[in-house]
């Protein structure tokens, strides 16, 4: 079992940067694949981010592709997100996920654990 806290959402103006961490509970954080996705209201969960369990590969939405990146603090439990240049259409609920899958996996269903979610709002 994973369990799974995120934090660091927020309002920002178009063109800021947030920085959204994940703590994850449980010895076998290390093991999982960890991933962001983000819903805003009236639409479909959409993949954001992706890193393997080793941080050796990731793997972007093409809509955060240059602007987003993901990390992760195996020795924290940890998984952040830094995002920069933010837009308006960037505004969502933005989730975290583990998987024991690719990374390149990006269909929620698909995903085996998940947090409750923290809002991003980005006025213009």
């Amino acid at each position: 079992q994973v369990q799974l806290d995120e934090s660091g959402g927020g309002l920002v103006q178009a063109g800021g940067s947030l920085r959204l961490s994940c703590a994850a509970s449980g010895r076998t954080f290390s093991y999982y694949a960890m991933g962001w996705f983000r819903q805003a209201p009236g639409k479909e969960r959409e993949f954001v981010a992706a890193i393997s369990w080793s941080a050796g590969t990731t793997y972007y939405g093409d809509s955060v592709k240059g602007r987003f990146t993901i990390s992760r603090d195996n020795a924290k439990n940890t998984v952040y997100l830094q995002m920069n240049s933010l837009k308006p259409e960037d505004t969502a609920v933005y989730y975290c996920a583990a998987s024991r899958r690719s990374v390149k996996v990006v269909v929620p269903a698909l995903w085996d654990y998940w947090g409750q979610g923290t809002q991003v709002t980005v006025s213009s």
